[in-house]
C-alpha cells in the first residue's frame, strides 16, 4: 500500500504542542520490527507536492542572531563557547534537563563577560518552554539521536530556524516531516555535518568547482571511529558533561538496528562534490552488513558482573562493519562505511575520484594525484595555495584557535551565522539533511532484505535539476567578524 502525503501528514505533522507527547520522545525507539520494515518502503514510494524550495532560499537577513541551545553535553557546551567566539552573536538561552549541565554553560557564558542567559532544567519537556520565546531566531540542537526531529519541529512550528547534530531524522517519516514544516513555515533547517567545513574536505570541493578532477565519477566516504568502551561506559548524572551518554542512549541505538546508523560525516563532503540535490540526485541504494564480532560479547562479560546490562544480552547488535552502495542519476557512484566497534584507526575516508584526478584524506597524510601518481609535497603546497577557498582564509586561523575538531566546528558556525545575518541561502538545506539522514532507514531495509536495492526518495521533488549550487568563495556575506576570546578549553569538546 501506498502512503499518500496529505492524508499521513494530517496525521503525523502537528500544530502546536499538541502532536509531540513525552511518551513520543522519551525513548530509543528501535525501527526493527518487520511491519516498521515494510513501511520504510511505503514511504519511498509516497508522494510530496513541494510547497515552497527551500534550496537557495534567502530568509529575511537578521543583524543580531539570537540562540537557545538545547543539550548541554560535550557537543552542546562546546556549540556554546564556540558562538561567544562569533561577532554579532548573543547566547539567549540554555536548556537541558540536566541543571548541572545548564549551569555549566552558564558560568562559561558568564566567565567570558556576556549577559546571563535564561536557563532552563529540570523537565523532560522543558525545551519547549524555551522554544516558545520571542526573543530567540536561531535553535541549536545537541540532544540524543531520537529528539532531534520533535525538537526541530517544534522550534520551526514557533518561528524559529533551526541547526540540529546529526542525524536529524531517523526514520523516513522524520525526513519528511522536516521537509514539510521547513517549506510551510519558511525556516531554515539545517543539520550540522561539521565535516562539510574541514580543511581538506573544503579544498577538494573547491578544486572539484574549478574542474581539477574533470568529470566527478566515484565518491567514498566512512565514519570509522572506535567507541565501544564509550558506548558501553555508564553515564554520571552528576558530572555536567558525562563521559558517555546519557540514559545508553547511543548503545540502544545500535542494539536492534542493522545498518549504516551514522552515514553523514562521510557523506556530507561527497554529496557536495557531487551536488547532489543541486543538479544530481541519488536514485537508488544497497546495502549489506556484516555479524557482529564485539559488541554482543561486550555485553555479555559486562553482564557477569553488573545486572545493568543484563538487557543487552540478546545476539541483538548491529554488524560491526555496514557498507552502502548508491548510483545517482548521472551514474555517479558512491561508497558509505560504518564500523565504531572493531579497533581501527580514524577514518571517514574522504575519497573524491574523477576523470582528471583523485583526492584521499585518510590515511594520513591527505593526498592527491592529477594523473597517475601522487603529488609530492612541494606540489600539494602550491595547489593547496591556489585552491584554499575564501572562507578558509578568512576564519581559518581563528578557527585553528578556538578549535571543535581541529576547527571545522567553528567554520560551521561561523558560515551558519554569516548566512543568516546576510540573508544568504545555507550551505546545507533541509532537503541535504533529510536525504543524508535517510540514509540509515533505507540501509537497514537493504540489509533486512539480502541487499536487495531500494529506491532514494527525491525530498526536493524534482527541484534538483534546476538547484544551483551553494556558494563557498564568500562572493557575498563574508561581514561576520569574530571576538578574539581565550581558547576554550579543549576537554569540553569530544571528539565524538
Amino acid at each position: 500500500m501506498k502512503t499518500n502525503r496529505r492524508d499521513f501528514l494530517k496525521t503525523a505533522a502537528f500544530a502546536g504542542a499538541g502532536a509531540i507527547s513525552a511518551g513520543s520522545i522519551s525513548s530509543c525507539k528501535r525501527p526493527a520490527t518487520e511491519s516498521e520494515l515494510h513501511h520504510i518502503k511505503d514511504m519511498v514510494d509516497s508522494k510530496h507536492i513541494q510547497q515552497f524550495n527551500m534550496c537557495g532560499y534567502s530568509a529575511p537577513a537578521l543583524d543580531h542572531v539570537r540562540v537557545g541551545f538545547i543539550g548541554l553535553g560535550s557537543r552542546g557546551s562546546g556549540a556554546v563557547l564556540r558562538m561567544m567566539n562569533i561577532e554579532n552573536t548573543e547566547v539567549r538561552a540554555l536548556c537541558d534537563k540536566r541543571p548541572a549541565a545548564v549551569e555549566n554553560s552558564r558560568d562559561n557564558v558568564l566567565q567570558y563577560g556576556f549577559t546571563e542567559p535564561e536557563l532552563y532544567s529540570g523537565d523532560d519537556n522543558i525545551w519547549k518552554e524555551m522554544c516558545q520565546r520571542d526573543d530567540i531566531d536561531l535553535v541549536y540542537i545537541c540532544t540524543p539521536w531520537n529528539l532531534h526531529t520533535p525538537m526541530a519541529l517544534y522550534a520551526m512550528e514557533n518561528g524559529k530556524h533551526v541547526a540540529c547534530e546529526v542525524p536529524i531524522a531517523r526514520t523516513l517519516d522524520e525526513a519528511w516531516q522536516l521537509v514539510e514544516t521547513s517549506e510551510r513555515t519558511k525556516k531554515h533547517c539545517m543539520q550540522l555535518e561539521n565535516c562539510c567545513y574541514d580543511f581538506f574536505e573544503l579544498l577538494t570541493l573547491n578544486m572539484a568547482r574549478q574542474g581539477m578532477f574533470g568529470d566527478i565519477v566515484h565518491g567514498e566516504g566512512a565514519y570509522i571511529h572506535t567507541l565501544t568502551d564509550l558506548n558501553f561506559d555508564k553515564f554520571d548524572n552528576n558530572d555536567p558533561l558525562g563521559s558517555g551518554y546519557i540514559d545508553m542512549w547511543r548503545l540502544k541505538e545500535n542494539y536492534g538496528r542493522n545498518g549504516n546508523l551514522y552515514p553523514t560525516h562521510g557523506l556530507g563532503p561527497v554529496c557536495q562534490v557531487m551536488n547532489i540535490n543541486r543538479g544530481d540526485r541519488m536514485e537508488y541504494l544497497t546495502s549489506m552488513s556484516s555479524n557482529d564480532f564485539t559488541m554482543h560479547r561486550r555485553a555479555l562479560e559486562l553482564a557477569a558482573e553488573d545486572d545493568f546490562f543484563s538487557s543487552f544480552t540478546e545476539d541483538k547488535f548491529r554488524g560491526n562493519m555496514n557498507t552502502t552502495l548508491v548510483r545517482t542519476n548521472k551514474g555517479r557512484t558512491i561508497m558509505i562505511q560504518h564500523d565504531v566497534s572493531t579497533p581501527r584507526p580514524y577514518s571517514r575516508i574522504h575519497l573524491i575520484s574523477g576523470t582528471k584526478g583523485i583526492a584521499r584524506k585518510w590515511p594520513d597524510p591527505a593526498r592527491i594525484a592529477l594523473g597517475h601518481s601522487w603529488l609530492n609535497e612541494e606540489e600539494f603546497g602550491e595547489l593547496r595555495e591556489r585552491y584554499t577557498p575564501e572562507i578558509i582564509r578568512r576564519v581559518g586561523d581563528m578557527a585553528r584557535k578556538v578549535g571543535g575538531h581541529g576547527g571545522m566546528d567553528f567554520i560551521m558556525d561561523w558560515r551558519l551565522i554569516d548566512c543568516l545575518r546576510n540573508g544568504l541561502p545555507l550551505d546545507q538545506d533541509v532537503y541535504d539533511a533529510a536525504l543524508w539522514s535517510a540514509i540509515t532507514p533505507l540501509s537497514e531495509w537493504s540489509v533486512a532484505n539480502r541487499s536487495d536495492s531500494i529506491d532514494v526518495p527525491d525530498f526536493t521533488c524534482g527541484s534538483w535539476k534546476i538547484n544551483k549550487p551553494h556558494n563557498i568563495n564568500l562572493e557575498e556575506g563574508g561581514t561576520t567578524g569574530v571576538r578574539k576570546l581565550e581558547k576554550a578549553d579543549a576537554s569540553l569538546q569530544l571528539n565524538v
